[in-house]
């Protein structure tokens, strides 16, 4: 497994773990969260990001939210103000899966993902088609942002 910590303040973190072979962008990933939360006004506490394949995915899913399939993400968020304790796991095998159904690139599927991942940290949700139009327009915005830099 790697893992990769950025710090963005001095004892406030954010991790990312890959659990997988594939190569992922660990320090593009990093700044894509660290982004959302700091345009959206929130800090880091403690924020983990988990990148894993389905198994792990599925396994979680099953545990803490009753249904037994693979997701492309399932995030936990622990704090309720604007300093952000929580964590993600992201199944790259989904994002994978996702990319070539939507004839998108890897990349950018794992960017909206994390993303999104980073939105539902900080308390958006997408369980109406309401709020899933609101994520999705914030999630272009976040990621037209990162192609900039």
């Amino acid at each position: 497994m790697h893992l990769s910590v950025h710090q963005n303040h001095s004892n406030m973190t954010l991790q990312i773990h890959n659990t997988t072979r594939r190569e992922v962008p660990e320090q593009l990933l990093s700044d894509a969260v660290l982004l959302v939360l700091e345009t959206e006004e929130f800090t880091v506490d403690s924020v983990v990001g988990v990148y894993c394949g389905n198994k792990m995915i599925q396994r979680i899913n099953r545990e803490f939210l009753g249904h037994d399939y693979p997701t492309d993400t399932v995030t936990f968020r622990y704090s309720k103000d604007r300093e952000v304790d929580g964590e993600f796991y992201i199944s790259l095998d989904v994002v994978r899966e996702n990319a070539a159904r939507f004839d998108a690139d890897f990349l950018q599927e794992l960017l909206r993902v994390t993303i999104h991942s980073a939105l539902h940290l900080i308390g958006y949700d997408d369980q109406s088609p309401e709020e899933r139009a609101g994520m999705q327009e914030k999630e272009a915005f976040y990621l037209a942002r990162l192609a900039q830099n």
